[in-house]
């Protein structure tokens, strides 16, 4: 019998300890957060998306409006696209906004307006992964089944000692087979969710708080004074850097021309200035002409330089480089076709935007 063997089962013996200790805790410390007060699966289903990515104090007020804004599943089915992508604007991750809009698409058409309680259904919809299926299916209709988040994976990681890294493949499958052991068959939804706040409140990473921790009575990693070298990291690939160009392109009205990305590319369905990425080989200035004549057919004079930005994303670093220009050849001045149109200053808010676009407006109108 090797040590997983023999931890998993060791695990299945610790259970309801572990579950009745934690609950405990969880009753007594637990934060008072909107989406706990609901029993509507698809105000959790918000909340587990909305929480992926995004910290819990700034996804509160995003939470509380766009629910405001798409009360139900069908409400969110029924509204463009658009629209969804403006009430999750600036919190960043859009495609979980995407997802999200076409999955509830897909639950009033096929599932009748409910969300499945399948748990093969529940992960065909997009944007719904293992994890997020757990907390669906635990906390919003009580099936006994993990939620295994990076909460919970630090502290399974500690709770049995797991000194592998914790990117690896094996040791994620083994955590999730730990977590399949523990989670009990009555308050399940309560149980994931306590591991889960444990995570955020006590088993923090570097210094986690092991004197208010209910656990350290069962606790490997405790035990073992090795708490502050677990979980094991692994080697993550550094972020690549990239260049981006931007250009601000105004008409006799002193509107400005903004372009709707493609729907299923980088940022897709969100507004932009006219421009794109940097092709290796190519100056800052020759990038932004190529963009402007391949997404639009324009032919634009480049001046002075407006602004310089630095914008993190989940796989690249960008440096995006923003000018004022003028149009030298083609027709901006028919009404809106395609993906581009002229938006006054009072009106360009109206649009979704990313974090860097927004960026530039606030620059160019403080």
């Amino acid at each position: 019998m090797d040590d997983r063997q023999g931890s998993l089962e060791w695990a299945e013996q610790k259970a309801k300890e572990i579950a009745t200790l934690l609950l405990f805790w969880y009753e007594k410390n637990k934060r008072l957060l909107p989406w706990r007060t609901t029993a509507d699966p698809y105000a959790i289903w918000l909340s587990e998306i909305m929480l992926q990515q995004t910290q819990v104090d700034a996804v509160i007020p995003y939470y509380r409006r766009f629910l405001e804004q798409f009360p139900t599943i069908r409400d969110l089915a029924r509204a463009p696209l658009e629209a969804v992508l403006k009430a999750w604007e600036n919190m960043g991750y859009y495609s979980r906004a995407r997802h999200l809009h076409a999955a509830a698409r897909l639950v009033v058409d096929s599932h009748g307006g409910q969300l499945p309680q399948d748990p093969d259904d529940l992960k065909a919809l997009p944007g719904i992964g293992p994890y997020t299926a757990g907390a669906i299916l635990s906390i919003a209709f009580g099936k006994p089944v993990p939620a295994v988040d990076g909460n919970v994976k630090r502290v399974l990681s500690r709770l049995f000692a797991v000194d592998r890294p914790l990117n690896d493949g094996s040791t994620q499958r083994y955590i999730s087979l730990l977590a399949e052991k523990l989670v009990p068959a009555e308050n399940a939804g309560l149980f994931n969710s306590a591991l889960m706040e444990l995570g955020a409140l006590l088993c923090r990473p570097g210094m986690p708080t092991c004197s208010a921790c209910p656990l350290t009575s069962i606790c490997l990693a405790y035990a073992g004074n090795s708490q502050h070298q677990l979980p094991v990291a692994g080697k993550r690939a550094k972020r690549p850097h990239k260049e981006a160009a931007a250009v601000i392109l105004r008409d006799s009205g002193n509107r400005l021309l903004i372009v709707q990305r493609p729907a299923d590319g980088f940022l897709g369905g969100l507004w932009k200035f006219p421009g794109g990425m940097v092709n290796p080989g190519e100056t800052v200035s020759e990038g932004l002409k190529n963009r402007c004549r391949e997404e639009l057919n324009l032919s634009v004079s480049v001046r002075e330089p407006l602004l310089t930005l630095q914008q993190g994303y989940t796989h690249f670093q960008l440096t995006l480089h923003v000018f004022s220009g003028t149009i030298l050849e083609g027709n901006p001045g028919l009404p809106a076709t395609g993906n581009w149109l002229w938006a006054s200053v009072g009106d360009i808010r109206r649009f979704p935007f990313s974090r860097a676009e927004l960026r530039i407006l606030e620059a160019l109108f403080p």
